[in-house]
């Protein structure tokens, strides 16, 4: 690479993709130009938005290790197996249904980035480390790889770069991306149709019957007809709440295992990450919600027959608690701000879901509207800090 560096240069023959050296630069290596000593007082930390990055991934493993399984597991079962399911067979076809979309997300979501950096001539950032990571773990795993192109290049064009890239995007990208599927192609993100793959992967796996339909357990709930309904799973086995907290039930590839995001969580607040007021918060937000649903349940609305805690377990609620509500660049930043924010997103998720029959997931939706008012939180605890200050000190002049 410092051989390389000079044609990269200001006068190099490929001074045109400089931006593009330096991010395979700084990914590989610790940069070497730091703050000067100088002029000034500096902190210098190893901890830089590419090391937070990486923990945010490496805490997502987890999910991803289980949702590979979970594929599988879910394949065989549609196909009718099981008894003596194959462990190995089962991640390996997971994982082959997983690294299509993986690559997809990457290489449009970096593509589209290194492509800006380099027109403004600026550094590529490492944002998209997360959310390409991020984007193939909130959808349907049988979602169409151009539809998630589509969703992945509209995300990050229209909802970061013209922001200004990294940092200063107001909503949270993976989350617009999967907005996107949801509203321009509904049926295959309103969890009544299909949540399973049904078809071998590159050849791999065992063949699912045509007539092979699946829906989420929320999904069921919005198309029941009253509040007395049983959850099933593939082959009619019946769903429990067990169940959905280990994660072995149909959804999207990342969200069904509440236990492996609880180990993300431990990950993010153990390295100082994630924020706990937020995740306590939404968590919060969503029992509180979720009991007063229950305790007004009506058939009309037969999602207000889910106990509190079943709230939390089923769909994308644990998910979105961790690891997009926490998203520093588009939460509240004030710590009063913080609990406000949360709170709004458990309540709101869970109002969504209980009392629009039409939308079974309402985690989404409740992020992306509190990202929207993020910065009005802030704003008012400013300001009503200030005004507190200045009574007191008025208090104290006379």
């Amino acid at each position: 690479m410092d051989r390389i560096r000079p044609n990269f240069e200001p006068g190099g023959k490929f001074e045109k993709l400089h931006s593009v050296f330096d991010g395979m630069d700084t990914f590989l290596f610790t940069p070497r130009s730091t703050a000067k000593r100088s002029g000034g007082v500096h902190i210098h930390d190893s901890i830089d938005s590419k090391r937070t990055m990486i923990t945010v991934v490496l805490a997502l493993m987890p999910c991803f290790f289980f949702g590979m399984y979970n594929t599988g597991y879910q394949h065989w079962l549609a196909c009718g197996i099981t008894d003596n399911l194959p462990f190995w067979s089962l991640m390996f076809y997971g994982f082959l249904a997983i690294l299509p979309k993986v690559v997809v997300a990457y290489a449009v979501g970096l593509g589209i980035e290194f492509i800006v950096a380099q027109i403004r001539g600026e550094e590529i950032q490492e944002g998209f480390l997360v959310t390409g990571i991020l984007v193939p773990m909130i959808i349907p795993v049988e979602t169409p790889l151009w539809m998630l192109a589509v969703a992945v290049a509209f995300a990050v064009i229209f909802a970061k770069e013209v922001f200004g890239g990294t940092g200063y995007n107001v909503f949270n990208i993976a989350l617009v991306t999967r907005a996107f599927l949801f509203f321009a192609y509904p049926a295959k993100m309103s969890g009544d149709s299909v949540f399973v793959a049904t078809q071998p992967m590159f050849g791999f796996g065992p063949v699912a019957p045509d007539n092979f339909t699946c829906a989420t357990p929320l999904g069921q709930i919005a198309t029941a007809s009253s509040g007395d309904f049983t959850l099933h799973g593939i082959g009619d086995t019946v769903i429990s709440s067990w169940d959905a907290f280990i994660g072995l039930i149909p959804g999207s590839f990342g969200e069904t295992s509440t236990l492996c995001i609880i180990i993300g969580a431990i990950i993010l607040l153990a390295s100082g990450i994630g924020n706990w007021r937020i995740m306590l918060s939404v968590v919060a937000g969503g029992l509180v919600m979720g009991w007063i649903a229950n305790t007004c349940a009506t058939p009309t609305y037969p999602a207000s027959y889910l106990t509190p805690v079943d709230q939390l377990i089923y769909g994308g609620f644990a998910f979105a608690a961790v690891f997009m509500a926490t998203d520093p660049v588009t939460a509240a930043r004030t710590n009063t701000g913080k609990y406000i924010y949360g709170l709004l997103i458990g309540v709101i998720a869970v109002l969504i879901r209980t009392y629009n029959n039409g939308y079974p997931e309402g985690a989404m939706l409740a992020v992306l509207l509190m990202n929207a008012f993020a910065p009005l939180i802030d704003y008012c605890v400013v300001q009503a800090n200030i005004r507190r200050r200045q009574k007191r000190l008025t208090a104290k002049l006379s």
